[in-house]
């Protein structure tokens, strides 16, 4: 009987092992909604707007704060007659430091309403993720008012995406998800302790690591992709957008409609009617997932001698993209680098994970062709997600949500971006070049540090919990 009882155990864990490595392997690999990782037409337009926010200290020192991203995107709530359609990651008010921010998510709030008061056949949807109701631990009153105002508001159907962190996801999927997240909720939001306390249950959810990040806006009339967030906390971040029109508007719609279904919208989705003909010498195109990695990875790899790549990013951790930029540099590719030194978020300190250990990396080939400066953050974060490459024959733009890391790239978090080939002498072009070189030589302010101001010589442990984390697969980037 006593063998038999231990065979029966051991069968047993063999069984609950075979049905957990299953869920890994399927939930890994399974396929992706219909209409995601998406590859839009190549549009020809005649100029795009390029529009960031930045907080620097002016040359006398003080703060200074310069905000345009949400102004372009509440002109053109403002001017829409037929839709609306929003999709955005963070989405709320909630935080702890005693710091006046912008109130963003109020402003947008009220913005979509009042616009859909002023013209009631305006259809408004606004699309984001599980994180602004601490992953489904209560109801977001500004959502619920939206819904109240007659606005379509969806929460993205993260069960729907692939797991990036499959041992945890695996065993979450198998034991936990069936008992829901909402209730009685009795430990300290994750977001602020102001904010609604959650249930154990909605921090296990949280920690399968995954969302929709997208940040865009289409109307009738206009496309906006960004880096930011309607989140009153990440008011103070640097970002950057694009402001373009033209049936590429078409193609932005599609790519949130994907969204849209596999998440339950119930109502019919607005449809673009089509501008006039696509005409002028700017191309741009719309790329979400995993295509976003396939046309960074392409124009890293088709630079030659003489290119120059200018990257200004939140994180990078990718390590095709580590290894394409390498390999670029070694070819006689020419590399500036701003990044976010992963000091803070949201009031609290971080170690510099993953920019210190991979910023180390580059720095030990001591490439002359590389070079890193680091944005000089205090509470607000470097929050921009930028390339530029600018070759004798055009310039090359990518930009948008997402940062260079695997969860962004590689078909689990929900993306947008957008790829621009311009003339070198086009407006966007010159714009965005003066960005970078207004950050890069600390125009008229402080922006941007030496290597050495955060970093000298990485620590082991650092190094090393970066390299883990890797592996494990059990972090945010």
């Amino acid at each position: 009987m006593k063998k038999w009882y231990k065979r029966k155990r051991f069968y047993l864990l063999v069984s609950i092992l075979i049905v957990i490595t299953a869920v890994i392997v399927y939930n890994s690999y399974k396929p992706l909604p219909e209409g995601l990782s998406y590859e839009g037409k190549v549009h020809h337009v005649e100029d795009i707007d390029f529009i960031y926010d930045l907080s620097y200290h002016d040359e006398q020192g003080n703060p200074q704060h310069e905000r345009r991203i949400f102004q372009t995107i509440n002109q053109a709530i403002e001017d829409a007659d037929s839709y609306i359609v929003i999709d955005m990651f963070l989405f709320n008010a909630f935080y702890d430091e005693k710091i006046n921010y912008p109130k963003l998510s109020e402003t947008l709030t009220d913005k979509l309403i009042d616009q859909k008061k002023k013209k009631p056949k305006l259809q408004v949807i606004f699309i984001t993720d599980e994180v602004n109701t601490s992953y489904n631990a209560y109801q977001l009153e500004a959502l619920e008012t939206m819904k109240q105002n007659g606005i379509d508001v969806i929460v993205t159907n993260l069960d729907r995406l692939r797991d990036p962190n499959p041992l945890y996801s695996g065993v979450y999927r198998t034991f936990f998800q069936w008992f829901g997240e909402s209730g009685e909720g009795w430990i300290v939001n994750p977001m602020a302790k102001s904010a609604p306390k959650v249930t154990m249950r909605s921090y296990l959810r949280l920690m399968n690591i995954k969302a929709n990040h997208r940040k865009v806006v289409a109307t009738e009339k206009t496309a906006i992709i960004s880096s930011a967030n309607p989140h009153d906390a990440s008011g103070f971040h640097s970002n950057i957008a694009f402001q373009m029109g033209g049936n590429i508007i078409g193609d932005f719609v599609k790519a949130e409609e994907a969204a849209y279904d596999f998440s339950g919208g119930p109502k019919t989705f607005p449809e673009f009617k089509g501008a006039t003909a696509d005409k002028g010498q700017i191309s741009v195109q719309l790329l979400t997932e995993g295509k976003i990695n396939k046309h960074v990875l392409k124009s890293i790899r088709d630079t030659k001698k003489g290119d120059k790549i200018h990257l200004a990013m939140f994180y990078i951790a990718d390590r095709d993209v580590v290894e394409a930029l390498t390999d670029a540099a070694k070819r006689g590719v020419k590399i500036q680098m701003i990044l976010d030194p992963n000091q803070n978020a949201f009031g609290s300190e971080k170690i510099g994970l993953p920019n210190l250990p991979v910023a180390a990396e580059f720095d030990k080939l001591g490439d002359d062709n590389i070079s890193i400066r680091w944005y000089k953050t205090e509470k607000e974060q470097f929050h921009t997600k930028l390339m530029m490459i600018q070759t004798p024959k055009e310039t090359i733009v990518l930009g948008g949500s997402a940062n260079y890391t695997t969860r962004n790239l590689d078909d689990y978090n929900l993306e947008a971006n957008i790829e621009i080939h311009a003339p070198n002498d086009a407006d966007v072009s010159n714009d965005v070049e003066n960005y970078f070189q207004r950050l890069w030589t600390n125009q008229d302010g402080t922006y941007t540090v030496d290597y050495s101001e955060y970093q000298k010589k990485l620590p082991v442990f650092k190094y090393l919990t970066y390299r883990i984390q890797k592996v494990l697969r059990f972090t945010t980037y």
